[in-house]
């Protein structure tokens, strides 16, 4: 793993475009920011969204609107609400996310390897 040195910078989203991403059911929305082996991104999910997939990536995960339900693989399950997070490392426990009414998230991926 190499460290991404990052100098201070602004990002005004809005101009960031939106990409498309179809879940199971609804779809997520996401700017995409990369900064070398780190990529944030703000998400956001539409109302009825449920992942297609179970996520092995390693990610923060910090919720700014909307309700965020995540399942790990095996069984549990979170209810994430505005001012919560959530952090894992990659291959760690297997997740994925719906949300019933829509929610808006940033993530930051990349750097969070299993010891």
């Amino acid at each position: 793993m190499h460290a991404t040195l990052v100098p201070f910078q602004v990002t005004d989203w809005t101009h960031i475009p939106a990409t498309e991403h179809p879940g199971e059911t609804g779809v997520a929305y996401w700017r995409t920011l990369q900064l070398g082996s780190l990529r944030v991104r703000m998400v956001e999910y539409s109302a009825g969204y449920k992942a297609d997939h179970w996520c092995e990536k390693g990610h923060l995960l910090f919720v700014t609107e909307g309700e965020l339900l995540t399942e790990l693989a095996d069984g549990q399950t979170f209810r994430m609400t505005v001012g919560m997070s959530y952090e894992v490392s990659d291959t760690l426990s297997s997740h994925r996310s719906s949300t019933a009414h829509g929610a808006k998230l940033i993530i930051v991926d990349g750097g969070f390897l299993a010891v």
